[in-house]
This record gives C-alpha cells, sequence and structure tokens, in this order.
C-alpha cells in the first residue's frame, strides 16, 4: 500500500513585527492526473468520465477571491469532446470559469467539473491536451497568478475494462464500540468485460469485525517497523460487462476497537486474467473513520548526580498512556518528537539513536555531540501503551545548584512551544524536567 483563511483585497493587511518575514502568496491550480478514456461500445457512445480541477493558495493569511480558470482543449481536437459545467464561459475552445472564493490548500475541494469522452471516429492510442491557466484577487500585492504553462491534462484513448469505486464520504465522530457499514460498489466504465476481478481490503489497526465472505481469505499483519493490519484479498468470477455494477453479497461492516482514533479503510480492485485496467486512477479508495477518542502523551525526565569532571545517564522517556493508538498514516510523519534542552554546566557526550542536535531555536548544529538541545523522533505511529525511552550520556562540567534541562513533546515539524495535539487530554504531563544534582 499516500488543501484554510485570510484578507480580501481592500482591507487592511494583518500586522506583522518587524522582524516577520516577508509575506508571500502563491496561487495554484489542481489538474487532475492523466487519464485513458474508453472507446465506445459496439452499442453505445464512449462512457462519459468527469474531471475535478479547482484553485487553492498557500497562505492561509490572505482571502484569496474573484479566480478565474482558463481551461483550454484546443490539444483535444479528435481525441476526446467536452461538456462545460454551468461554472464556465466557453468561447471557441476555451472556457473561463468563475471560482468565487480560492480556498487555502487545507481546505482544497474541486470547484471545476469538466465532463469528457473520446470523440466518435478517434482510434486506440490517441492522445490529447487540456491546458489551463489561471488569475485571482489577493495576496500580499492585491493579484496573484498561477505559474504559466506549468499546468495541463493529457488524455489517452484505450480499449479495455475501467473499474472505478464509488465515491466514499469519510466518517466523522464515530464512537469506539460502533459498527460501521461501508457502501462498497464498483462498476465497469471501460469498452470491455472484465472477465473476473479482486477487492482487496487493508484496514487499520483501530478497526476490527471485518465482514467474512466465502470469496476471501483473511491475513493479519504485524510485521516489526508497521502498524497491526489486517487484509482481505477477495476472488469473484462475476462478469462485468460496460456499464455494469457489483455489489459484495453482504453489507461490507467493520467495528471501531476500544482503542480506535484516527483510522483508515482501503480498498483496490483490479480485472482478473490479466487484463489491463485502462484508468486505474478510480480503482483505489480511502476511506477516513475519525473516532471520538483520545491519547494521552506523556514525557518523563530524569535526575542525574555526580561530581565535576563525571559522566553520567538520563532515560527520558515517551508514554502513550492510551486509551487510543495515534498515527500519521498518510503522511508518515513522526506522531512526535521528545525535545531536551541540556541542562546548564552540561555537555552531551552520548546521543541515542534517532535524537538530532539542534540550536537553542532550532536551527542546524553542526557536531551530533554537545549540542544545546536535541529533538528525538518517535515513529509515525504508537500503540495504545507504547513507550519509549531515550537513553542520553551527559559530562558534568560544572557543578551548577538546581540545574535543569527541559524535556517535552511537540510535533515533529512544530516550532518550540507548540501542542497542536488536539486528541491528547491532558497537556500538563507533556513536560518534565532532567534535573542535574
Amino acid at each position: 500500500m499516500a488543501l484554510a483563511g485570510l484578507l480580501t483585497a481592500g482591507i487592511a493587511a494583518p500586522a506583522f513585527a518587524a522582524d516577520d518575514p516577508p509575506q508571500t502568496d502563491q496561487l495554484s491550480i489542481s489538474d487532475p492526473y492523466d487519464r485513458t478514456l474508453p472507446l465506445g461500445t459496439d452499442s453505445g457512445q464512449p462512457q462519459v468520465h468527469t474531471l475535478g480541477v479547482g484553485l487553492y493558495h498557500d497562505n492561509k493569511n490572505f482571502t484569496v477571491t474573484d479566480g478565474r480558470l482558463t481551461v483550454d482543449v484546443s490539444g483535444l481536437a479528435g481525441v476526446a469532446e467536452v461538456t462545460w459545467p454551468d461554472n464556465c464561459t466557453p468561447s471557441g475552445t476555451s472556457a473561463v470559469c468563475d471560482v468565487p472564493v480560492v480556498p487555502a490548500i487545507d481546505d482544497y475541494e474541486d470547484q471545476v467539473l469538466l465532463t469528457v469522452r473520446a470523440a466518435a471516429d478517434t482510434e486506440i492510442g490517441a492522445q490529447g491536451r487540456i491546458t489551463y491557466e489561471a488569475t485571482a484577487t489577493g495576496g500580499p500585492d492585491g493579484t496573484l497568478t498561477a505559474p504559466h504553462e506549468s499546468y495541463a491534462t493529457t488524455l489517452t484513448v484505450g480499449s479495455g475494462p475501467d473499474l472505478a469505486i464509488d465515491p466514499l464520504a469519510d466518517i466523522e465522530d464515530a464512537q469506539p464500540g460502533d459498527e460501521q457499514t461501508i457502501p462498497f460498489k464498483v462498476t465497469n466504465n471501460g469498452n470491455e468485460s472484465a472477465n473476473g476481478f479482486t477487492v482487496t481490503v487493508y484496514t487499520s489497526y483501530g478497526l476490527t469485525d471485518l465482514t467474512r465472505y466465502d470469496a476471501c481469505t483473511y491475513t493479519a499483519a504485524d510485521d516489526n517497523g508497521y502498524p497491526p493490519t489486517e487484509t482481505a484479498l477477495c476472488t469473484f468470477d462475476q462478469v462485468l460487462a460496460p456499464g455494469d455494477s457489483f455489489e459484495l453479497p453482504a453489507p461490507l461492516t467493520v467495528r471501531l476497537a476500544p482503542h480506535a482514533l484516527n483510522e483508515r479503510f482501503d480498498i483496490d480492485v483490479e480485472p482478473l486474467g490479466g487484463a489491463q485496467d485502462i484508468d486505474s486512477w478510480n480503482d483505489y479508495t480511502v476511506l477516513q473513520i475519525a473516532a471520538e477518542n483520545t491519547a494521552d502523551f506523556s514525557v518523563t525526565g530524569d535526575t542525574i548526580f555526580g561530581a565535576a569532571g563525571a559522566t553520567a545517564t538520563a532515560e527520558l522517556t515517551f508514554q502513550n498512556n492510551g486509551p487510543a493508538w495515534f498515527g500519521h498514516l498518510g503522511s508518515g510523519d513522526p506522531v512526535a518528537a521528545v525535545r531536551l534542552i541540556v541542562p546548564a554546566g552540561t555537555t552531551v557526550t552520548g546521543v541515542p539513536s534517532g535524537c538530532v542536535p539542534r540550536t537553542l531555536a532550532g536551527g542546524y548544529y553542526p557536531r551530533q555531540t554537545g549540542a544545546p538541545r536535541y529533538d528525538c523522533s518517535l515513529p509515525y505511529w504508537v500503540l495504545e501503551d507504547t513507550q519509549r525511552t531515550f537513553t542520553f550520556s551527559l559530562r558534568i562540567n560544572t557543578v551548577v545548584p538546581g540545574a535543569t534541562g527541559a524535556v517535552s513533546i511537540h510535533p515533529a515539524f512544530g516550532e518550540f512551544g507548540e501542542y497542536p495535539f488536539d486528541f491528547d487530554p491532558d497537556l500538563t504531563n507533556n513536560t518534565a524536567v532532567l534535573a542535574v544534582n
């Protein structure tokens, strides 16, 4: 087995300190991946496909409005036909599409839905190209322009089955113990039959009691370095003619475990018999399932003793006290970083694996030992009872009465002092001290 907020033109820009970095913003186009369009069948026209396009910008400190997306389909002549949505005004072989409010990247959704189909007299292998340009109002200079000649989608005409999974809506505010029904349906949008197919389901660690079908084999994975998962591989001999759909013989259900939090449910379909799906982008889907649960992260410091010149060992321990596990299953980012601010009068002489030396402000430090700060990354997932200890060696240079170093938990890429762990019910145990003598 992986786009938010903001100041309109004409309204005063936010106040920034004199030493803050310059405020910039960039308008971008979310252009569809290259796609394959099926020829028509003997009994009908080619099936239509939808291409989702849209605009977004980078800096949520600005509001961006009046987006104008120009879509040029002159490169599709003789290859594909386009039907324009209501928010586009066509003129010849192009159209200008209105996006009244351009979202920041974190809130992105497609705003322009283009309907395309292969042209009637085209041939297998024919290719055409859609290009995009865009402008909008907003940003630090009042006007934003997407990088010129940077966005395009190539359409290729093909022949074969095209198994497409119906879109699934993410599930929010579920409760541990809930049973959820997944409305699975697959349709052959191609121009040739699929002579059997496989359905593969992957469930994350917080999902249990996956529906059992006779056509499926089930495998539980608990490999070192990866979170526990379950996989169901199902084989169906049913022939799916163009336009036909398939649903499982019984509802597809899954239950949220007591340790569920941010879960994912992956489904993949593939034709059998060595057939090549002509448009694989819709063969795979990921459903996010969010449970109302908490994971209490905590960190424990240590106390070391020694005279001047002695070396002592300090153990700093991260603990997930549950009840939920937590993982960045999409990005693979570390769930957190344990940070040590080195106590006065000491020098780090031994650094555990996974810990990076930093300047006090978080900048690059050229040597592994002797840094004033260390950031130690955790894996991208932790179970509901995970404990991880980082062992440092420190030389006591000078005995400083009452000397302590700060120990804390942070997002792996966050700034000092940030605690955006909205799943953590108790932030008071996210800090501790490393005391000397």
